[in-house]
């Protein structure tokens, strides 16, 4: 065999092994892919689902708020969201914005009946449960006090912040000590929030959500408002699908059945 014919038969063979080791990593890359990119669609449909049922949670909560208010539903959602906002906001301002109380939205002037506790209701509600560690700063003061029961001195430990108090009392005797203490309080608390025009509609959609009063007035129904399963393509041959998220009926939840 000559020369030239182990030349070409040499460039053939490396061809073959370059486009081999292409096709490896072409595979390889095709698996990570087939692999990852279903799994970030499957958690963004998850995503937008959670999403779209904590709108409707809300949803469902202010119209309650509603109706604590006006004593009947509305299927206005963005109207029934800004009259729950606004007593909320009233509140802030006047702690005694309470029972019947005239309000005016949007050149709409009406009344409210505003119960005791809403803004407390309210915070807790359309809000996320916390918890933190406090450092407190103390001091702890020793001090000597004339105990009728025991007919003698006594020696009792109290914080400072009391000691006023006990040095007004006619059996105070003395002040012993005073020692700074430091200790870590557990404080639970709602990271409130106020509803938005936002959770009126799907995050999928943009559609408003579908609010439905039932039993002649006396309940209210949220629903998705996606009817046919929305696709939208991802990555040519990948695809994103969000189904009907549920609803809402007097409480019950769908997707807690």
């Amino acid at each position: 065999m000559s020369n030239k014919n182990i030349s070409e038969l040499t460039k053939k063979r490396k061809l073959h092994s370059d486009l081999l080791e292409v096709a490896i990593v072409l595979a390889f890359i095709f698996l990570i892919i087939s692999i990852y990119v279903p799994r970030a669609i499957w958690d963004e449909e998850a995503y937008f689902e959670n999403k779209s049922r904590f709108y409707m949670e809300n949803m469902f909560d202010v119209q309650n708020f509603y109706n604590s208010l006006m004593e009947e539903y509305d299927s206005d959602g963005l109207w029934v969201m800004n009259v729950v906002n606004s007593v909320r906001d009233s509140l802030t301002g006047d702690s005694t914005y309470l029972g019947e109380q005239s309000i005016t939205l949007n050149g709409n002037s009406f009344t409210v009946n505003v119960p005791k506790g809403y803004d407390i209701d309210f915070d807790t509600t359309f809000g996320f449960p916390m918890m933190r560690r406090d450092t407190i700063l103390d001091t702890t003061a020793t001090i000597v006090m004339f105990s009728e029961d025991l007919s003698r001195n006594d020696t009792i430990y109290i914080q400072k912040k009391r000691l006023n108090h006990f040095q007004s009392d006619s059996n105070f005797v003395a002040l012993l000590d005073q020692v700074g203490t430091e200790r870590v309080e557990v404080v639970n608390y709602y990271d409130s929030y106020m509803p938005d025009s936002s959770m009126y509609f799907c995050p999928v959609t943009e559609k408003p959500y579908l609010i439905s009063i039932k039993d002649e007035g006396n309940t209210v129904r949220v629903d998705s408002p996606i009817e046919d399963t929305v696709v939208r393509n991802r990555y040519a041959i990948f695809a994103f699908k969000a189904m009907n998220h549920g609803f809402i009926d007097d409480g019950s939840k769908s997707w807690d059945r």
